[in-house]
């Protein structure tokens, strides 16, 4: 069989000439994140960011809406009775995320933001086969609400997981 023909460079030529562009790149970025992570403070006793105050009060308007919806005898288009069982499943789950985020949890923040994720992915393949404008509107606005308190969720998990620092310290 055949070899391809090519030109055969000696081994260590090509990485260098293009590492350097690669290793500037690298180090600009890790000099933003640090001038980033300098900025941070980590939350002090009892403080909760309004992103996560408005997280963990969706959250629970969520886990209480479920519950009085299927209490008052709502049904979804398509579903059959299924009984209680997921809609308090999903209920308790909300509220289990809705008090640890009130308790500035990171992993509720974190399983929230994946609900969030979730929700923005879904809608968005909802909006691609939306019949009315209604539909359009609805599933932008979900979209952006979603979207935009998944963005500002990500700088309180940073400051929820870093560690206390006396006055005196600095980071770097």
């Amino acid at each position: 069989m055949g070899q391809r023909s090519r030109k055969r460079r000696p081994v260590g030529d090509a990485p260098a000439a293009n590492a350097e562009p690669l290793r500037r790149g690298y180090a600009r970025g890790r000099e933003r994140d640090e001038r980033i992570r300098a900025q941070l403070a980590p939350l002090a006793p009892g403080e909760r960011p309004l992103p996560l105050m408005l997280a963990a009060a969706l959250a629970a308007l969520l886990a209480i809406s479920n519950v009085v919806l299927w209490a008052v005898g709502w049904e979804v288009r398509g579903d059959e009775d299924q009984g209680p069982t997921g809609v308090f499943f999903f209920a308790g789950l909300l509220a289990l995320i809705a008090i640890g985020m009130w308790r500035r949890s990171y992993i509720a923040v974190l399983g929230f933001q994946a609900l969030l994720a979730l929700t923005v992915i879904f809608t968005f393949l909802s909006l691609l086969v939306a019949s009315n404008v209604a539909a359009v509107v609805l599933c932008l606005a979900i979209i952006a609400v979603a979207g935009t308190l998944f963005w500002f969720l990500i700088r309180v998990m940073a400051r929820i997981q870093l560690p206390a620092r006396r006055p005196e310290e600095r980071v770097g």
